[in-house]
């Protein structure tokens, strides 16, 4: 079994405007996600806005430098992720699609395989 990383991007401009009946939509899908992915779920959880994010970068003089945010070259920021065990990477695709990020249309969701060492 291979480790995944869901990461569930979108623009939190949009996030944020979204009605009280919008939101318990996407909780529900993340309900039926939780349920039918069962315990391959190892990890998850929902991110701060990127307003509270720091940003580390090598300085001048090599040393890291932290800057306010996620600095992106996108609106769109990582709001949340899963880290799931799936026996191969369609599978990993098939549960992630269920995600409502996946429909929304200003966001999108990413499906990584973690590094295995050992």
């Amino acid at each position: 079994m291979t480790q995944y990383l869901i990461l569930i991007h979108g623009d939190e401009s949009r996030w944020n405007a979204l009605s009280a009946d919008e939101r318990a939509a996407v909780d529900d899908a993340h309900r039926a996600f939780n349920e039918r992915a069962g315990d391959a779920v190892l990890a998850a959880g929902e991110l701060e806005s990127s307003t509270r994010a720091a940003t580390l970068r090598t300085g001048a003089d090599g040393a890291p430098v932290a800057t306010d945010g996620p600095f992106a070259e996108s609106k769109e920021v990582v709001g949340g992720f899963y880290v799931l065990e799936a026996p191969d990477r369609e599978h990993a695709v098939a549960l992630a699609s269920g995600l409502a990020e996946a429909r929304q249309g200003h966001g999108g969701v990413e499906v990584r395989p973690l590094v295995h060492r050992g």
